[in-house]
């Protein structure tokens, strides 16, 4: 594996990569980085993948852009087409989990021709919704279900990283350890903050590191997002409403490239938005895999390393 910079036309991005062959790009998500998928990317090369994992824009290595609007669903799929010509490549394989999944959804949505088959984990696809932006719609179902603000809404806020960034460590520990597999079920996050209250105050202060998660590696992301800081990725949040205006034009959209959906048992995104796993095949019409992991979480390619490099790998050769 090596870690290097790449220029492509809208920014710099850092990626890690290995291996070589078919290229596999892998996406993470908040509060993630390319070094989130190094089992992916050691074991993807093993068996005769190029696999690449860059550090999304607003985060890492990658450049930041200073304006919010900058980080739209076009400029994260924009980015994404970049880097795949920049690689040298005309067509991949592109895998997202968490935040990436959606920016995978879309790769494969809007550019069928590039990203020849697409693989979502821990958050499925979720077709644009006709009757308005997402945000009125999530901010009304949490007011009729009595939970408290869902934290998606909480992110809207001018402000919302700053408790992020008021102590870097805390908040990267609990929110792993919030949505972990391993968490005891009274102690995981649903996702919905009662009122007065913020994602990392809902956690408690005594949240171990997961079991999956070293000190060491635990380090990098500590340093990582004490530079980067996490306006950038907060503002992947803020373009929800903008992203839904921006993509009327794939209103009934389908996915028609081969597709494959993991997600873990016991991850907390299926509080609010596992409703969309049952119709994923009318969404997906080459759905091929979908498949839940027994007691995993949300971090899933790190929680169950060896379980998704099997169910990659499987996808990938019967492609």
């Amino acid at each position: 594996m090596q870690t290097r910079q790449i220029k492509t036309d809208g920014l710099k991005q850092q990626i890690l990569e290995a291996g070589s062959g078919p290229l596999v790009l892998l996406i993470h998500g908040f509060p993630e980085l390319g070094i989130s998928w190094r089992a992916q990317v050691q074991a993807l090369a093993d068996a005769g993948y190029h696999a690449v994992a860059p550090d999304m824009r607003g985060y890492g290595g990658t450049d930041k852009p200073a304006a919010r609007d900058a980080y739209s669903i076009l400029h994260l799929v924009g980015d994404m087409v970049d880097l795949v010509r920049a690689l040298g490549d005309t067509e991949c394989v592109v895998v997202g989990h968490d935040w990436g999944a959606p920016v995978a959804w879309h790769c494969a949505l809007t550019r069928p021709d590039l990203f020849r088959a697409v693989v979502g984990l821990s958050v499925p696809f979720q077709p644009r919704r006709p009757k308005g932006p997402p945000t009125a719609a999530m901010a009304a179902i949490s007011k009729r279900l009595g939970l408290g603000e869902l934290y998606i809404n909480q992110f809207q806020a001018d402000d919302a990283h700053a408790v992020f960034e008021a102590d870097v460590a805390a908040g990267l520990r609990k929110g792993f350890y919030a949505y972990d597999g391993a968490t005891p079920e009274d102690r995981q996050s649903t996702g919905f903050i009662p009122e007065g209250e913020t994602f990392i105050s809902t956690v408690p202060d005594d949240a171990p590191l997961p079991p999956w998660m070293t000190p060491e590696h635990f380090a990098e992301y500590v340093a990582a997002f004490s530079a980067g800081g996490f306006r950038g990725p907060l503002d992947w949040y803020r373009n929800l409403d903008r992203n839904w205006a921006l993509t009327a034009h794939l209103q009934d959209a389908r996915i028609r490239v081969p597709a494959a959906f993991v997600v873990g048992e016991r991850d907390p995104v299926r509080h609010y938005a596992g409703q969309h796993e049952a119709g994923l095949k009318d969404w997906l019409t080459d759905l091929r895999m979908k498949v839940v992991v027994p007691g995993a979480g949300h971090w899933i390619q790190q929680e169950r390393a060896d379980a998704v490099n099997g169910l990659l790998i499987q996808f990938l050769s019967e492609l």
